[in-house]
Order: structure tokens, then C-alpha cells, then sequence
């Protein structure tokens, strides 16, 4: 039997920990925080398979317990494993997880536990899930996202479940979690009848800097395969998706006279690849690098230090890690022109547009850039992060929920 002097909190929603991803950040980084406070234990939901799940082999400092769980910064970590059944999965993945942990929690007599869902997948059977939360003692969170039913990847039929799911999750949820005030504006002015508990908490940024020194072989190897010099490369990091714009950003770089190649780091597959080039053929252009993923978090952070841009074209959802860190670690930012990007860097970034010729005439203004300016560009977006973007003030508004 587990003591009840600690609050156990059980994290539903994101598929893995430390990949691309804003859940999969957020996870990983709140895991590591949450390490050093004594009366917080968490549980977290990860994929046993498929599309973007877990591997703990890329993780330091895990402890194994079986082929589906693990230990990792004090959290215990469990694997679902999901049928093939297209879209449906991930709502299969969710339900699933969600009874893992009730069965857990009546199993060990677990007391008042907090449930944390990620995302608004399951909002049919929210009710039935609340109940059974509430007979724990416990208290059902939600995270409710970007918005989930304009991501372009989905046909109109699964879009208009997202939107329902939506409007029967923020109906039940004994608290909203919103990462962006602009989302939290959205919850509460769209679902008003509901009068629904909202609170606002972003993600954070690492503010220490890469332990890499700057001559370390992986960093350097790194460089030398893809053709780069420290200095001398824009970047763009996240999930290879519609609504993250690489089409565009690729497009207009071609269209644009810098000099400087464009590295997308990004979990793309073969098949995505070859509808990219049928429609933009950027395999024509050497300024074009798809550098595939990086999981080692040292070496990726070490590789935005010495960007000399980052490039940022998500326009679906609320404070972006991938964003943040940009903000943090490259100092100049070249940012899709939508409110949530708006909301987090302010003025400390430059906004381009999804119209013709928009990034191109950018990445020219980049080049022309006096030193100095861009250092103020730099010194603003590390404010931005100081003012408010820490993961220690993140994990602390966390805990103050999850214990209160």
C-alpha cells in the first residue's frame, strides 16, 4: 500500500517523454522538476507503439521495472499498447491509459488522486470517467489544447468529433488547465453557458546552457555531416505537420536570396518526404536540410545556441516548448504572425505571414541585420523567458493545483 501522505497525480495524453511534441515536452520537463518536491508522485501514460512512441533508451537516468514500465526523475512510468486503427487510436490510447491508472489507484488504495488529461479526445466518455474519478476522492484536470479540430491533417468528419469532444470535456472537467491566456479567452468566452473553472499556466524554457562545449564530437560531427558552420544556419524544430507550415517556410526560403541553409530538424517519413518534393522540389536546393530528429536534448540545445536564426511556423495550439526555447537559446526569432506566438514574444521577435513573398523578404532583412540589433532582439526574448517562462515557475503553479 502506497502512503497517503503523497499526492499522486496521474498524467494522461501525451504519447512519450522528451520527444517532439508539446505534451511530450512538457511531461518530460515537468517529471524533472517535480523530482526535487517529496509529497508529489506522478504517473505518466506513455505509447507502447506506434507513431511517436515511447523508447526510454533515450533517456538518462531511467530505471527499468518491466518491458511496460519504468522509472524516470521519480515518476513512474507506464506503457499502453495500441491497436492499428487509425485516428480512433489516439482516443483508444487515452481511454486505456485513463482505466490503467483507475484500476492502479484502487489497487494500491490510492486517496483523492489527481487526474491530468491532455487534450479534449474523450470528451464522450468524460462524464463516466469524472464519476469514477470522484469515487477515488480525486479530481479530474484537463488540458484542452490548441485547437484541435483545425489541425489540418484531420478529414471534416474527424474535426467535427474533435470540436464535440471539445464542448462535452470543458462541460465536465472539474478544472481547465490552459497553457495560453489566448486559449483560456477562447474556453471561456465559446463555452460561457458552461461557466467553466479555467486557470492559465504555460510551458517553460531551459534556461541553463547546453553542457556541450563547443569542440564536443557530437556537436561537431553533427555540423560537419550536414555541411554547417556554428553561426551560419537557420533552424526549424518540431513535428513534421501541416499545421506547422514547413511547406511554406521551405518554399519561401527558396524563393528568398540568403545565403544561409534552412536545417529542419523534424520526425518526417519517406512517404512524407516524397510528397513534399512532388510539391516543392527542395532536394534542388542545397540551402534546404532536412536534419532528421535529434533526442539528445544536450546536443539539441547546443545546436540553437549556434543557430543564427530560429524559424517558427506552428499556427495551432497555445505557448509552444519548440518556441520557447527558440526565444531562450538562438535570440532571433522569425515567427509565424498568429495570436498565440503574438502572446509569448511580444516584441522580442520578427512575424512574417502565410502570404507570397512574406519569410523570403525576412530571411533578406535577416542578412542585412547590424550585429547590435540583433543582440537587442536576443536580450528582449531572454527577458521574455525570465518574465515568465521558467520550468521552476511552471512546476511551482503546478504543484499549488495539484496539491490544492
Amino acid at each position: 500500500m502506497l502512503a497517503q501522505s503523497v499526492k499522486h497525480v496521474f498524467i494522461c495524453g501525451a504519447k512519450s517523454l522528451g520527444q517532439y511534441g508539446g505534451f511530450e515536452t512538457f511531461v518530460d520537463k515537468l517529471a524533472e522538476q517535480m523530482q526535487a518536491y517529496g509529497n508529489i508522485k506522478l504517473h505518466i501514460a506513455c505509447k507502447a507503439n506506434g507513431s511517436g512512441s515511447m523508447d526510454e533508451t533515450k533517456l538518462q537516468d531511467v530505471r527499468h521495472i518491466s518491458d511496460a514500465e519504468f522509472e524516470y526523475c521519480g515518476a513512474r512510468c507506464f506503457k499502453i499498447t495500441v491497436p492499428p486503427i487509425g485516428p480512433a487510436a489516439a482516443i483508444w490510447y487515452d481511454l486505456a491509459a485513463i482505466a490503467s491508472c483507475l484500476k492502479y489507484c484502487r489497487e494500491q488504495n490510492i486517496a483523492a488522486p489527481v487526474f491530468y488529461v491532455l487534450a479534449c479526445r474523450i470528451g464522450p466518455w468524460i462524464g463516466g470517467i469524472q464519476r469514477q474519478v470522484q469515487k477515488l476522492g480525486g479530481r479530474l484536470l484537463v488540458n484542452p489544447d490548441g485547437h484541435e479540430w483545425l489541425r489540418g491533417k484531420w478529414p471534416w468528419i474527424v474535426k467535427r468529433y474533435w470540436k464535440l469532444s471539445e464542448r462535452l470535456t470543458v462541460k465536465r472537467a472539474d478544472l481547465l488547465v490552459c497553457d495560453s491566456m489566448e486559449i483560456e479567452r477562447y474556453i471561456r468566452t465559446e463555452y460561457g453557458s458552461f461557466r467553466p473553472r479555467t486557470v492559465y499556466i504555460a510551458y517553460g524554457a531551459d534556461e541553463r546552457p547546453s553542457d556541450l562545449a563547443d569542440d564536443a564530437p557530437q556537436f561537431v560531427n553533427w555540423l560537419r555531416e550536414r555541411g554547417l558552420t556554428p553561426g551560419g544556419y537557420c533552424l526549424a524544430v518540431g513535428r513534421f505537420v501541416p499545421e506547422n507550415n514547413y511547406e511554406i517556410m521551405i518554399r519561401e526560403w527558396m524563393r528568398s536570396r540568403t545565403k544561409k541553409p534552412l536545417v529542419l530538424i523534424t520526425n518526417r517519413t519517406e512517404q512524407q518526404l516524397r510528397k513534399l518534393e512532388e510539391r516543392v522540389p527542395f532536394q534542388k536546393d542545397p540551402r534546404i536540410k532536412l536534419a532528421g530528429a535529434v533526442y539528445d536534448q544536450q546536443l539539441l540545445k547546443k545546436i540553437r545556441e549556434n543557430a543564427f536564426a530560429s524559424v517558427h511556423g506552428h499556427e495551432v495550439g497555445g505557448t509552444n516548448p519548440s518556441l520557447l526555447e527558440g526565444l531562450q537559446s538562438t535570440g532571433l526569432n522569425l515567427l509565424l504572425d498568429v495570436k498565440f506566438n503574438r502572446e509569448v514574444a511580444g516584441d522580442a521577435a520578427l512575424y512574417w505571414t502565410k502570404e507570397e513573398g512574406s519569410l523570403a523578404a525576412l530571411a533578406d532583412k535577416m542578412d542585412q541585420m547590424p550585429a547590435e540589433e540583433r543582440e537587442r532582439y536576443a536580450a528582449a526574448a531572454r527577458s521574455r523567458i525570465q518574465e515568465a517562462y521558467t520550468w521552476l515557475r511552471i512546476a511551482e503553479q503546478y504543484l499549488n493545483i495539484f496539491m490544492n
